[in-house]
């Protein structure tokens, strides 16, 4: 069966990454989480004191990213990449609520955009990868057999967020998560380099109140789709 690159593109909190990760076990395709390589390098600069309040020092971070090394390995446990950061596993912190914090405003600086998209293109160079992030059917792969863009309300969002920080036993508020996900949607959406808008040949998944099974099943429905129209 031909193989296909699959474009999830979403807003945060929208369950993107749990969905694309499950996808790709199920049909056998590589998984690349492009939000948790922004969150690594917001990490990088928030170990290295590059931010001051929400402000990074976006000339020392450009000067700095050639000493970044992401990379995904699979965790034997899970069935699922982790991510490490210069060879260390960060997949938890970078999930913690500074990083969420500041993640954004990393993510808008164009030399970031332009290197992490570059080594994304280069991961995907060879098809059968599903990626998710805000710009992969837009900017990284516009030519993606198949784009799912993914929406949910923030209130829905917000919550997943708190459940599934409190599942890690991270607790935090869901006033603090809910202002957290409206201030992101609204720095993702307006940003000049890459920002998350819907491709115009994306199939629009609103999962506000689906099942796990729905959206599975929903997944692959199009995946099989795709893959008939470009077999």
């Amino acid at each position: 069966m031909k193989k296909i690159t699959i474009a999830i593109d979403g807003y945060s909190s929208s369950g993107k990454s749990t969905m694309a990760k499950d996808l790709a076990r199920e049909i056998g395709y590589i998984y690349i989480d492009t939000g948790a390589m922004y969150r690594a390098v917001t990490l990088y600069a928030i170990q290295h004191q590059l931010f001051k309040g929400e402000e990074v020092d976006a000339d020392q971070l450009e000067q700095q990213m050639s000493d970044i090394s992401i990379s995904f390995r699979l965790n034997e446990e899970s069935g699922r990449p982790d991510t490490y950061l210069n060879g260390v596993n960060v997949e938890q912190r970078i999930r913690e609520m500074d990083v969420a914090e500041r993640v954004s405003f990393v993510a808008a600086l164009g030399f970031v955009r332009r290197v992490l998209v570059a080594q994304q293109q280069e991961m995907g160079r060879h098809k059968g990868v599903v990626m998710d992030g805000r710009d992969v059917g837009t900017v990284v792969f516009p030519d993606a057999e198949l784009k799912i863009f993914v929406t949910a309300s923030p209130e829905v969002r917000a919550q997943r967020r708190v459940d599934e920080l409190n599942a890690k036993g991270l607790k935090t508020s869901y006033e603090e998560v809910l202002a957290n996900v409206k201030k992101r949607d609204h720095i993702d959406t307006t940003r000049k380099e890459g920002p998350l808008v819907q491709a115009e040949d994306a199939v629009v998944l609103d999962n506000s109140f689906m099942t796990l099974e729905e959206q599975k099943n929903w997944l692959l429905t199009h995946y099989k789709k795709a893959v008939s129209l470009n077999g």
